[in-house]
């Protein structure tokens, strides 16, 4: 089962570089090498018959090393699993908050952070064991974003933490910040969080002071992503806007209008911008 908002392929594969792991909303989980033979699958609903939730999971996995997480977070039989990625077998397994949960993990210093609706923890990957907690709640939908130095987690507004084992602590909190269903994105020194009003903000990564607001075409389902001093983002209806970061007021200095529904975030891969619209995959240069 899935929303009509999304669909049963709404998680975003990961590789290790020898092998591509996709999940699905079904909690199918299958490895592929690269010449697309499948190396083992994985039937979580199976193992787990009551991880899933009525609009359909989205959590992408995320692969540390030899080690591939899977978050399944739901009202019923909440867990995440870290997975052997030769084997397909459990290395470890976490009961988890029961309350439905579409964020993805992030990896912070060799931890993966996992976010849920009562905050971000942060677990070594090969074991599974808790190496710090952040308890004061996150969003469950737009996921945080990581720098070499601190995360940013949709957390009342935007909260910057910076875990180090056994502690987490707080940089600053802007309650103005307010994702709506995409994730940060950090480009140079600065924070862009696009609102639920199609509202683009530029923020500081030092304080989360607000630089400028840019509206966009919106309104938009997926991620924004950023290449250089460009983000790039599609509107549902299509509409593929490239915002200049750079100037004063920020600036779309382009727009494509692909005229199909787009809900996805964009990739970005060796200078150019893959869209997935509900009919067609686009490549743009």
């Amino acid at each position: 089962m899935a929303h009509n908002k999304t669909s049963v392929a709404a998680p975003t594969p990961c590789s290790d570089g020898e092998r591509v792991f996709a999940l699905y909303s079904s909690n199918d989980l299958f490895a592929f090498d690269l010449a697309g033979n499948l190396l083992w699958l994985r039937g979580l609903t199976f193992d787990y018959a009551n991880a899933s939730n009525s609009l359909g999971m989205a959590s992408s996995p995320v692969v540390v090393g030899d080690t591939l997480v899977v978050q399944s977070e739901n009202d019923s039989e909440s867990l995440a699993v870290g997975i052997d990625v030769a084997t397909g077998k459990n290395r470890w397994k976490k009961e988890r908050p029961k309350a439905a949960n579409w964020t993805s993990a992030v990896v912070f210093k060799g931890a993966v952070a996992l976010q849920s609706s009562k905050g971000l923890t942060g677990v070594n990957p090969r074991t599974g064991e808790v190496e710090w907690d952040y308890t004061d709640g996150a969003s469950t939908t737009p996921s945080s974003a990581v720098t070499e130095n601190a995360i940013y987690v949709p957390s009342n507004g935007v909260t910057a933490l910076t875990p180090e084992k056994g502690s987490v602590s707080q940089l600053w909190r802007a309650t103005g910040l307010k994702p709506g269903t995409g994730s940060p994105v950090v480009v140079g020194d600065s924070l862009f969080v696009l609102n639920g009003a199609g509202v683009l903000v530029k923020a500081s990564l030092a304080n989360g002071d607000e630089a400028w607001k840019l509206r966009l075409k919106g309104p938009m389902s997926g991620s924004p992503v950023a290449a250089g001093k460009y983000i790039y983002i599609a509107s549902e209806r299509g509409d593929f806007q490239v915002v200049d970061t750079t100037a004063k007021e920020g600036e779309v200095i382009h727009t494509i209008e692909l005229k199909e529904t787009v809900l996805c975030t964009p990739a970005i891969s060796n200078g150019a911008v893959y869209v997935r619209s509900d009919k067609t995959l686009w490549k743009l240069k």
